[in-house]
Parts: C-alpha cells; structure tokens; sequence
C-alpha cells in the first residue's frame, strides 16, 4: 500500500527549476532509494516531501497529509526525517537529542513506551555509551548515529533518510542501512537517498533515479540498474555485473580519471610553473 506519493510535482528557486514533474511513490514495509548525481534535486525532492519546502505545483500525500496544509504536529508524527547536515549549534545532552523524537507522542497512550524506545534507539546505534555526553563533542559519525537514533526513536509511519550512511564507516554503513530495512520491515516506508549504488542495490527493495531535476528511471533495482541508464545519468561508462543470481555490482571504469579537461589542465600547469 502507497503511504507516500508525490504527483508531478515541480519545485523553483525564484527562476530556476529545481524539480519538473516529479512523480514517485512508496510503499509500507518498503525501502525507495533515491539515487542520482549531484544537484539531481534528491535532498531539494526530500525536503518538500517532510514539509520544508514549497512546491510550484503538483501534489505530495504523506500517510495522507498534504505537507503543505498539516500542522507541524501532524507532520511530526506522520514523518521523521534524517538531514543530510547533521551538524549542531546548541549544546544538549545525546539522550535529550534522541528523547525529541518522542515529544509529538507527548500526552498520548504511546508516551508510555518513551523511555524503552528511547533507550533501544540509543543501544541499536551503538551510542548508548555516549548518552550523559554534550552532542558537540561527538564526531561527524557519532552525531549522524544520534541522529539516525531520534529518528528510530519517533516510530513514524514515514521516515526520510538524506544520506544516511555519508560520515559512517563500513561497519556503521551497513549497521544503519540494516536498520533501515527493519523499519520497513516493521511497517514504515523508507525513502534513502545514497550515492552508493552497490549499497542502494543490496538494501532498496526499488530505485527512483533523478536527473536533471526530474525522474530518469525509476522501478525494481534490476530494471534501473542497467549499463545504459546508469552511464548516461552519471556521464560515465558503468558495468552492471551480477556476481551471484540475487546480487548486483555497479562498477565504474577506472582510468579514465587520468584523462584530465583542459580545464583541469591548466589549472595543474599554473600550480606547476
């Protein structure tokens, strides 16, 4: 069942065109990854899609709330968003950063389980250890770990994910797209924006893939993930490889970095003369 759609929706920047047309969908208990290069519009889609944003036209439904016209109550307990940006201005202990995920259930029958899930959110990322500790003393890493953490902790129907996995090492990459999956599992439609395409393709049950502010492709990970559709949207030849009957491999051809734009050129001969 689609909790989470968005119809032809185009968003602008005075007069720039950020988004034309752009139409996705997800389903409960499924994980959308959002992929495409830089400036495709994935964080720009995000953010109108959690109610950050305007849109110039179209619609977006998110468990049936239109983002424009909810309350920010409302939002909070349809939709829980992770930022690309998980830096911080203001001193709070990583507890009380987790336990803001758990006030748009306050004085509601499930503000009972608060202090359980904020605790399991804090041991399922692994930062329980660093709960009594000033969130501005942590590393890029650990901040993101919190973060991902008050967003296990909301318990949405919806939860949005910009790049996720971004300041994680390889252990934690795969510990949050792992947790990523259970949230579906559990019920919720996760929509993951990543620039790893072998990590979208093992953990994204499908694939919308932007380009040029609208939608390249979109569908099951093996029909996105062709040779043809990944080489034009990156502007780079990309082998699809299938090392095993239910994995894919995304493999860029190397090399060709060493053949350098004349721009880059000339810029390595003024730094050498």
């Amino acid at each position: 069942m689609s909790i989470l759609e968005t119809r032809d929706v185009s968003i602008a920047f005075g007069d720039r065109i950020l988004l034309s047309d752009v139409s996705i969908n997800a389903n409960a208990g499924e994980v959308l990854g959002l992929i495409g290069p830089n400036g495709a519009g994935k964080s720009t889609l995000l953010s109108a899609i959690s109610g950050d944003l305007p849109v110039r036209s179209g619609s977006i439904s998110v468990n049936g709330l239109d983002p424009t016209t909810a309350t920010p109550l409302e939002l909070a307990r349809a939709r829980s968003v992770m930022l690309q940006d998980v830096s911080v201005s203001f001193s709070f202990l990583v507890r009380d950063v987790v336990a803001m995920g758990r006030r748009p259930w306050a004085r509601t029958p499930r503000a009972q389980k608060d202090e359980a899930l904020i605790d399991a959110a804090l041991r399922a990322t692994e930062v329980d250890h660093l709960a009594e500790r000033d969130i501005m003393t942590l590393s890029g890493g650990e901040r993101a770990r919190v973060a991902l953490s008050r967003v296990l902790a909301q318990q949405t129907p919806v939860v949005l994910l910009d790049e996720p996995t971004a300041a994680l090492d390889i252990g934690h990459q795969e510990q949050a797209l792992g947790l990523a999956r259970g949230m579906a599992r559990a019920g919720a439609a996760v929509v993951v924006v990543l620039h790893d395409l072998n990590a979208a393709g093992a953990y994204c049950d499908r694939i919308a893939c932007l380009a040029g502010g609208g939608v390249a492709a979109q569908g099951t990970v093996e029909e996105v993930y062709t040779k043809e559709i990944l080489s034009d949207v990156y502007g780079w030849p990309i082998e699809v490889l299938h090392p095993h009957p239910d994995q894919i491999q995304v493999v860029p051809e190397r090399g060709m970095g060493r053949r350098i734009s004349a721009a880059a050129s000339e810029l390595l001969d003024l730094i050498h003369t």
